[in-house]
């Protein structure tokens, strides 16, 4: 996924660098030549642009064997030599130097290698210079030996690294560096390097390795107590069983330093068994070798076919540093069992250790040399040359590692200082532009402020005037509550007035005739127009005046449970009590319904009423000429709601009304 998206951004880079190459001649070729030639040209340059990023993309495809990619990759190379692209350039070059360290092609890896090194400073792709110098650290540390110029690369590989902001990546290069160090007998630059490597680890099995090598380092140093610390550190953290394995041998052979061989023992005789082990010669040879010098150390009587053993699989394995060890065990045995046979033993370590460049094990092996034959001036001016020898080049170890150490912090502390001038210089601009900002935002505050108060007054205005006519429409209730009692008490005395007339035999037909009539209208009348109970009582006040108007008509009421009632104010009662008393009696005088229905629904901003019927309906004509109607609009206008009216000829009514919370 990661190869798409690198080689998506490829191919636009060729693209704008194919683009500014060709606009001239591209000009001049809308200039003088006719369309066909122009569309000729775009195809060319669409040709050269994707050929490079495609052979790219087929280096890339593990599909193909290493010499086929290594073609596509050459490829490549050639046709981006004439878009001048440093970025791919440098993209190519890397990759192509990666095949050909695979196919262990070393001499193109380095002529490439200069190459790219030669451009650097031009290459923008800090990716893909980072691979590079990694590449080239792997390889002069393992294939070369060259550790100064491995530690080097790794060292640029980091900062690369740190650039991209790829921790795992700079915790594994400073991994590689301290495992070089402590291999060159830098233990203290070593212990420094992996504990800034730890800062950026996050991978278990990584963190194990540092801390393996960090108890190395501490063993080495004769610090046993923190040597033992840090191996069982790596075990704890560890999460391969092979790395677990390898780091309990290491920590035996720590006991057998501080001489406490029934620990190594007990150490290594709960792993020599182990399948996953034994499937490891090399790592099986240690254990089984370790375990034998623990066991004689011990005072335990054993044979020298337990040495000879695992000296036997290390020869297989040509495993030529785990020979030095057996033989340098196999000589302290024999010292007392068989001492014919430790020169013997001692001079193979030698001729090992020359073979292999390893000064200090030969040192060793001198020494114990030295106490068979101690009058042999030969091999004391030998001791002699080697303690020289291997102080001088320890040293110039040292010193090459410290000072590209400390010649990467200098360069480091350097592009720190300009970064923080750049910042400065940055802040100084930044405050400058922000000292405008402010002002500039201080006026469109006051602007802003000024816009809000005008609008709060305006708003306050409005606020006042619907108050206003909300007491007009208080008003209007009370007077209206005012002529219904006077009214009401009005019809009662002529009613009674006529009750008494009837007692006095005046046509009593005719007078109870009156009598009901008047009656009836001072109740309809009052019914109408009496003041609205908005107690805790109003819900069924409400009901009880829409159950007396559907007498004649089945009345469905659904969502009247949601609403909280008694929050509503006493005007907003009021209002909807009118307008469904005005719907009602608009249905009983006109619509003949059979069904009548009443939604209520709580909104966010108010109350939402749906009503309907299934009556006759009425034009929107005939809905302007109902008076009844028209005041109910008013009612609901005047406390900032809205009634829509829906009725056709024929097709049952319907009312829309939003009441304001």
């Amino acid at each position: 996924m990661l190869n798409l998206v690198r080689l998506s951004i490829i191919r636009n880079q060729l693209t704008n660098q194919k683009l500014r190459t060709f606009l001239p001649l591209l000009i001049i070729v809308l200039w003088g030549s006719c369309s066909q030639k122009n569309t000729i040209e775009n195809s060319q340059n669409s040709v050269d642009t994707n050929s490079v990023a495609s052979q790219i993309e087929r280096a890339y495809n593990k599909e193909f064997t290493l010499k086929e990619r290594k073609v596509f990759i050459n490829k490549a190379y050639q046709e981006q030599l004439t878009l001048e692209n440093d970025s791919v350039l440098g993209e190519v070059l890397s990759y192509k130097s990666f095949l050909h360290f695979q196919l262990q092609e070393f001499d193109s890896l380095l002529h490439y290698g200069k190459l790219l090194e030669a451009k650097e400073s031009k290459i923008q792709n800090n990716k893909a210079l980072a691979k590079y110098h990694y590449l080239l650290g792997y390889y002069q540390s393992q294939n070369t030996h060259n550790f100064p110029e491995a530690v080097l690369h790794y060292t640029k590989a980091k900062n690369y690294h740190l650039k991209l902001k790829d921790s795992n990546q700079v915790a594994q290069t400073l991994l590689n560096i301290g495992v070089i160090q402590k291999d060159q007998n830098d233990f203290f630059g070593s212990k420094e390097t992996l504990v800034d490597g730890l800062r950026f680890m996050k991978d278990s099995t990584m963190i194990a390795q540092c801390y393996n090598s960090l108890g190395t380092n501490h063993r080495k140093l004769l610090n046993y107590e923190e040597a033992l610390e840090s191996y069982q550190q790596a075990i704890r953290i560890s999460n391969s069983a092979m790395d677990k394995l390898v780091f309990t041998n290491n920590l035996a052979t720590t006991y057998i330093d501080i001489s406490n061989f029934k620990k190594a023992k007990q150490l290594l005789k709960s792993i020599v068994h182990d399948s996953l082990l034994i499937t490891n010669n090399r790592q099986y040879a240690r254990v089984l070798d370790n375990l034998a010098y623990a066991q004689w150390l011990n005072g335990e009587k054993i044979k020298e076919e337990n040495f000879i053993t695992p000296l036997k699989i290390r020869r297989i394995q040509k495993d030529y540093r785990g020979q030095i060890a057996s033989y340098t065990h196999l000589a302290e045995f024999s010292k007392k069992q068989e001492p014919s046979k430790t020169k013997i033993y001692i001079d193979s370590v030698i001729h090992l250790s020359q073979r292999l460049g390893i000064p200090r094990a030969e040192m060793d092996a001198l020494t114990m040399l030295l106490d068979l034959e101690p009058t042999n001036i030969a091999l004391k001016n030998r001791y002699i040359q080697l303690q020289d020898s291997i102080y001088a080049q320890e040293l110039k170890v040292k010193t090459q590692f410290a000072k590209y150490i400390y010649d990467d912090k200098q360069k480091q502390e350097s592009i720190l200082r300009l970064e923080k001038a750049h910042a400065e210089q940055e802040l100084q601009t930044i405050k400058f532009k922000n000292q405008r900002i402010i002002a500039v935002a201080t006026l469109i505050v006051l602007l802003v402020f000024s816009m809000f108060a005008a609008y709060f007054f305006i708003q306050r205005n409005k606020h006042l005037k619907q108050e206003s006519k909300n007491a007009q429409l208080r008003a209007i209730y009370e007077t209206e509550a005012s002529l219904s009692k006077k009214m009401h008490d009005d019809f009662g005395s002529k009613l009674n007035h006529a009750m008494i007339m009837l007692q006095n035999n005046h046509q009593s037909n005719d007078v109870l005739d009156v009598i009901g009539d008047l009656y009836d209208q001072s109740r309809n009348f009052s019914r109408k127009i009496n003041d609205v109970d908005t107690g805790t009582n109003f819900k069924e006040t409400l009901f009880g005046m829409m159950g007396t108007y559907c007498q004649d008509a089945q009345l469905l009421v659904t969502g009247s449970k949601e609403i909280e009632w008694n929050a509503l104010s006493d005007l907003t009662k009021k209002t909807i009590y009118k307008v469904l008393q005005e719907l009602m009696i608009n249905m009983k005088k006109h619509s003949k319904a059979s069904l009548v229905g009443l939604q209520f629904t709580t909104k966010s901003k108010g109350l939402l009423i749906e009503y309907m019927d299934d009556g006759v309906g009425a034009t929107k004509k005939d809905l302007l000429k109902k008076n009844g109607l028209l005041i109910t609009e008013k009612r609901i206008l005047s406390i900032g709601g809205s009634i829509t009216f829906e009725s056709n000829k024929g097709e049952g009514f319907k009312a829309l009304i939003e009441i304001p919370g």
